[in-house]
């Protein structure tokens, strides 16, 4: 009886838990259509300014920020690999300059 009691007590804690919840939330999000969605445009930007950058032959710490911290990191973090992987390890290729001057050729 003792170990009933103990058992009923530790599934009720996980159940009322909120990580639980956001488990489960997180995981039907995956194939929402805004998810989806959310991925293909981060793709298709991440595609268009990585081509721009290694058409320029240079990136500046900002636009490396921008295109890396918020759209790449993010778009892996969601499921997104593939072309958008491929275009950011050639952007990694390219001088990275401080100033939007110097990273104009």
């Amino acid at each position: 009886m003792e170990w009933t009691q103990v058992f009923i007590t530790i599934v009720g804690s996980v159940v009322a838990s909120s990580g639980f919840w956001a488990y489960l939330q997180k995981r039907f999000e995956k194939d929402d259509v805004k998810t989806k969605m959310l991925v293909g445009l981060a793709h298709d930007r991440i595609i268009y300014l990585g081509l721009c950058y290694i058409e320029r032959g240079s990136i500046t710490k900002d636009e490396y920020e921008n295109l890396y911290e918020y759209l790449y990191v993010p778009y892996q973090e969601m499921g997104g690999n593939g072309s958008a992987k491929r275009i950011m390890a050639e952007v990694n290729k390219i001088p990275i300059y401080s100033d939007r001057k110097r990273g104009e050729v």
